[in-house]
């Protein structure tokens, strides 16, 4: 069974604070995760649906997909989607806005992920 958190729990953990090696964990199709603007995101339940296709969501992953975020454009629509599914945010230590993987926890758990 997938470790993703219910939508409707969702909320209730949004101010979790969840650190990047716990959010390196989860990049496989059954579960995963993401980092936006430094809040974590649950996009297990989204793969399927998103308009850019299932293989770039996994790109990113377990990773900090913030910088690939703002480039496409994403409309006010998408930003609050991604509220809908956030489960926490990163501890302030941890915080930043670039695309950062978890270099050695990416690739231990997800090598078919990762690009040169």
């Amino acid at each position: 069974m997938a470790n993703h958190v219910d939508i409707a729990s969702a909320s209730d953990m949004s101010c979790k604070e969840i650190p990047r090696c716990e959010v390196a964990e989860h990049c496989t199709p059954d579960d995963a995760w993401m980092i936006i603007r430094n809040d974590v995101i649950d996009v297990t339940n989204f793969l399927d649906e998103h308009p850019g296709g299932m293989e770039i969501m996994l790109e990113y992953a377990g990773c900090d997909a913030t910088d690939a975020f703002e480039s496409v454009g994403h409309s006010i629509a998408a930003r609050m989607l991604a509220e809908k599914y956030k489960i926490g945010t990163l501890p302030e230590h941890e915080q930043t806005h670039s695309r950062e993987c978890i270099s050695e926890a990416k690739k231990l758990m997800c090598p078919m992920h990762i690009t040169a």
